[in-house]
């Protein structure tokens, strides 16, 4: 049922859009038709990354609020969550938006992977493909005849962290300094911690992947984030 459901709405519409992307680009470079079937999928996505960006616009306007609600309730955390998510929720404020967007990218991934690392490219399945998705003539796995497409590469890691970090740095800002204050806070040292993770350890696990996850995969990655990073941009944000 869930092989189905997922070959049926992710997998199929992934390889049918990156075989026609394919088949249209002069050069048939596989990469540069990840890199446009990324942005298809960015705009797809977009509804769930405006709602993450506005969640973060609007988290920062209360976040004043919230640090009296931290001082208040210093002394009993049960209280200060209590508090900070009813203001979260008085304030129309969705903290956990963004994790929909990331859950929304990992079958994406997965379907990557399955794609070169498997079974799938450069050999063509058409039974796969729908009526109107023709087979190319050749399909070119060498993205501007540097990076195999189906190979690992640490470079495409680096930048993915890179752009990560860089996307990291544009939606939450500087990193706070802890004060003596905060020292005793759980709900600040939880955030803190989960700041930590989402600054430096998704960067580094991008770089740890692309020892196993094919180029394909990477180069979406570093294609998303990049687009984020523009999003960002966009939007007003500094670093």
């Amino acid at each position: 049922m869930i092989s189905t459901l997922f070959h049926t709405a992710i997998y199929d519409p992934l390889y049918n859009g990156l075989i026609f992307l394919v088949g249209i680009i002069p050069t048939h470079d596989v990469g540069l038709a990840v890199i446009l079937l990324t942005i298809v999928v960015r705009f797809v996505l977009f509804p769930l990354s405006r709602r993450a960006i506005e969640t973060q616009v609007a988290m920062k306007k209360v976040a004043p609020e919230v640090e009296k609600i931290k001082e208040q309730y210093k002394n009993n955390r049960e209280e200060q969550g209590k508090a900070i998510f009813a203001l979260y929720k008085e304030r129309g404020v969705h903290p956990f938006a963004s994790i929909g967007l990331l859950l929304a990218q990992l079958p994406v991934l997965f379907a990557l992977y399955w794609i070169f690392a498997v079974g799938g490219l450069p050999e063509i399945h058409p039974n796969l493909l729908y009526s109107f998705v023709s087979p190319p003539p050749v399909v070119n796995m060498e993205f501007l005849g540097i990076l195999n497409m189906a190979g690992h590469s640490l470079f495409l890691g680096v930048l993915a962290a890179a752009a990560q970090f860089a996307y990291t740095r544009l939606s939450m800002g500087p990193r706070e300094k802890k004060s003596a204050v905060q020292g005793g806070s759980f709900s600040t040292d939880l955030a803190r911690s989960f700041d930590l993770q989402a600054r430096y350890m998704l960067p580094a696990t991008f770089i740890v992947l692309s020892y196993f996850v094919p180029n394909a995969a990477m180069l979406y990655l570093v294609t998303s984030n990049m687009f984020m990073v523009g999003q960002e941009l966009f939007s007003g944000r500094r670093f």
